[in-house]
């Protein structure tokens, strides 16, 4: 994981909790401590924990009425739960196991064994999460399956029953500028739609050598309309000689203009400037584009990249998405930064050799 695990640790004996805390910070974990039943259920939700060392015997609530009241709340009932008790007893052993402990580790304990138990129990949690993820990510490819197969057809028709509308209007029809309201409208749609069916076909990719200043240069010549239209000046700076690479150079391509898109939809003000470049750094190709838009907001910044995730900036969509898709095919990352009222700099790194 790119973080420590997080334990708590929930014993009413000082030197228990002084050794473990030592012994799993020593292992690169994070910890955090509590002394009592009711502590430890206060703690949970504000430090969120990958997994609770619990002991049985406590005051005010001991350890199987925790562990019972973590497991029938469902924000913490996937925490593991691994349960610490002078019970050795196996009537002890599957009472904590009836009240949802993952494990029981009987006092005094081999610490060796205790952190392999920590280990497995981190472990399944992962896989389960993965798992969840997984899921997720089935049910929004159908979900996106049957929203292209559904939805394309019929927005086809809308739009162009609306624009034959719309043109025998005539001049001054108040009745026109809902026409374009809803051609505006079809007209989103059926980028989202064609965003879905790329994200579809990225498995059907075509590697080539490419020469990503190509692909930059063939992304801006999308907009070369909106650009005079909107009086964006656009400013390119790109390394000469720049190595090629292995890549698909038509999703490089789209995913180079959603962020020319954006950019441009960002800046509403009167200084338009949109800045593109090329560089190596650290065995990557680095490819920035910059825009003087309004910027993202701290809290929104993390979301982005979210399917159809809705910002007073860009508004709900998949370009981004799919964008992030493609760079992380080619074993890539992109990044993001922003100063709200001044602009956003995107930044793409891909890898000059194959991993």
């Amino acid at each position: 994981m790119n973080r420590s695990n997080k334990i708590l640790i929930v014993d009413d004996t000082m030197d228990t909790v002084e050794l473990l805390r030592k012994r799993l910070r020593s292992e690169g974990y994070d910890t955090s401590e509590a002394y009592d039943g009711e502590e430890c259920l206060a703690c949970v939700g504000s430090y969120n924990p990958d997994l609770i060392i619990l002991d049985v015997m406590m005051p005010k609530l001991n350890g199987y009425e925790v562990c019972e009241r973590l497991k029938t709340n469902e924000d913490t009932r996937y925490i593991p739960v691994l349960m610490l008790t002078a019970k050795g007893e196996i009537s002890d052993k599957v009472k904590g196991l009836d009240t949802g402990a993952d494990d029981y580790l009987a006092k005094p304990f081999d610490y060796k064994e205790l952190s392999a138990r920590i280990r497995s129990l981190l472990k399944i949690k992962q896989a389960q999460e993965k798992l969840v993820e997984d899921e997720k990510s089935g049910a929004l490819k159908q979900m996106m399956d049957e929203v292209a197969h559904e939805v394309r057809n019929p927005l086809v028709s809308i739009g162009g029953y609306a624009r034959r509308v719309h043109d025998n209007l005539p001049e001054g029809n108040p009745n026109r500028k809902y026409m374009e309201m809803i051609m505006e409208d079809v007209a989103k749609l059926e980028k989202m739609i064609k965003h879905i069916i790329g994200i579809q076909m990225m498995s059907l990719s075509y590697i080539e050598t490419t020469n990503v200043n190509d692909v930059i240069m063939k992304a801006l010549t999308i907009f070369e309309r909106e650009f005079e239209e909107k009086a964006v000046d656009v400013e390119t700076e790109f390394w000469s000689n720049l190595p090629l690479i292995q890549a698909d150079p038509m999703q490089l391509t789209q995913a180079i203009a959603n962020l020319i898109q954006n950019a441009i939809e960002a800046m509403t003000a009167e200084t338009r400037v949109l800045r593109l470049s090329s560089s190596v750094i650290e065995g990557c190709i680095e490819v920035r584009v910059a825009d003087t838009g309004k910027g993202i907001s701290r809290e929104k910044i993390n979301h982005i990249f979210e399917p159809l995730f809705t910002s007073k900036i860009y508004g709900p969509g998949l370009g981004l998405t799919y964008t992030l898709k493609v760079i992380q095919e080619h074993r890539g990352t992109i990044s993001v930064e922003s100063d709200p009222g001044k602009g956003s700099i995107f930044t793409i790194r891909l890898p000059l050799k194959k991993h």
